[in-house]
């Protein structure tokens, strides 16, 4: 998130200096409002895709070591994946707000 931060003011920048050069681009805050709602989503959906794959793929070596513990992991499991996938949901909910609320 950090390197997200750092990077987006300049990428701003260049881009407003881009669309001074050129007066058949059309540059907008309607614009920039919708490219970081999918920026936001893009970025905001890298976590929970990582954390769902993990947690299965955690989730499936321990059945293979111990398949009597099936019941107990799997409702860890999909405990673990509502709360990840929770995380996809919020982001959706912030892009949605930033291209068509604010």
């Amino acid at each position: 998130m950090d390197l997200f931060l750092a990077v987006l003011p300049p990428v701003v920048e260049a881009l407003r200096a881009a669309a001074q050069e050129q007066t058949n681009m059309a540059f907008t805050d309607e614009g920039l409002r919708f490219l970081a709602a999918g920026m936001s989503i893009a970025f905001g959906v890298i976590a929970p895709a990582l954390a769902i794959g993990n947690l299965v793929g955690k989730a499936m070596e321990a059945l293979g070591r111990n398949p009597e513990a099936q019941p107990a992991i799997q409702t860890n499991m999909i405990l673990g994946l509502a709360f990840a996938e929770a995380l996809g949901i919020y982001a959706l909910v912030t892009a949605v707000m930033i291209g068509f609320v604010f």
